[in-house]
């Protein structure tokens, strides 16, 4: 029996702001636990949210880029779930009303043939704490200085067929939003990581199967290895006569398996309903327009015209996905001149 894979991705970009999306604290990584969630961050009685205007520029830099559509006016919701390391007891997102709609980006295939992977949105949102497991024998400590980080998750189509595509798709937009300047893409860190969200199907079938969701992914190699374990472990379920569980699972690299979490959550189980304490966010198209006149030339058409230039495809690429090299290599070629 011949099967089909089929996977979206959601990628979580932390935006390089100095301050968070609602509060004053501070977003620099490596602080002390727990000295740099403030407040607001932490949601205490009577305190207000006030809107990252840097945050928002940036999620419009991205935007553009990709050629999406930017939302005049977009909306933040709370987002209701209990998780130990998320102190307000709901996480401020977007739902219906996201600042980024569409867009494309654009990767070469397992077979070398170019392929357009479409996004359904970009939308902004606060990050939640960490829970840490390995440092206490018998507890959990929670770890808050990330609560309150601007994120910007960019969610695609599920236009993926192989965990080649995955991981391909998942470094073109690691590339850009470094290129833009929009995030430090530091993966170490936690500044991009990908939910992969992935589902089998019979060869020729238009009907989606029922997907497996594969949390907080953050190497390019780990999502390959965690999407081909996740597709062969469907696939062997379905063959046997069993049924695939809608649900969150974890990749442990150790083992180069995926284990489940949680039964996966519905947009309704998370009672979605407009931040009654942030206004709609409104972009001027003045605001839009200064932004795209500040875009750099992207890393496709800087690769296209260093070739223009005699250089060879790799070196196009080498300089085309480095910004501060190309910008040097320009400087050099123009001085020379």
């Amino acid at each position: 029996m011949s099967w089909e894979t089929v996977i979206g991705l959601e990628i979580h970009v932390q935006l390089a702001t100095e301050s968070k999306i609602f509060s004053s604290a501070p977003t620099a990584y490596g602080a002390a636990p727990n000295t740099q969630a403030n407040v607001v961050d932490l949601g205490f009685p009577g305190v207000l949210p006030v809107l990252n205007e840097e945050a928002v520029k940036l999620a419009v830099r991205f935007g553009l880029a990709v050629d999406a559509e930017i939302a005049g006016r977009s909306v933040f919701a709370r987002k209701n779930y209990f998780y130990p390391d998320l102190p307000k007891g709901y996480q401020i997102s977007q739902y219906e009303l996201p600042i980024v709609a569409g867009g494309h980006v654009d990767i070469v295939d397992d077979e070398g043939v170019p392929k357009t992977i479409r996004l359904t949105r970009a939308h902004l949102e606060e990050d939640a704490g960490k829970s840490v497991h390995d440092q206490f024998p018998t507890q959990s400590g929670i770890e808050l200085n990330r609560a309150g980080t601007p994120l910007l998750e960019i969610v695609s189509e599920p236009d993926m067929r192989t965990a080649g595509d995955a991981a391909r798709y998942m470094r073109k937009v690691h590339e850009l939003v470094r290129y833009l300047g929009v995030s430090d893409g530091n993966m170490q860190e936690g500044s991009f990581r990908c939910d992969a969200n992935v589902s089998v199907r019979r060869a020729g079938s238009d009907t989606l199967g029922t997907r497996a969701e594969i949390k907080n992914l953050n190497s390019f190699r780990f999502i390959e290895k965690a999407i081909n374990f996740e597709v062969e472990r469907q696939i062997d379920l379905i063959e046997s006569g069993g049924a695939v569980v809608q649900e969150t699972r974890l990749y442990d690299a150790d083992l180069d398996e995926t284990r489940a979490m949680r039964g996966k959550e519905e947009a309704n189980d998370y009672r979605y309903f407009p931040d009654p304490d942030l206004l709609p966010v409104v972009v001027e198209e003045s605001t839009i327009a200064a932004i795209r006149d500040s875009l750099p030339e992207l890393p496709e058409q800087r690769r296209a015209r260093l070739e223009s230039m005699g250089l060879k495809t790799e070196e196009a690429d080498t300089l085309g996905s480095q910004r501060a090299l190309a910008d040097y290599f320009d400087a050099v070629v123009e001085n020379a001149d």
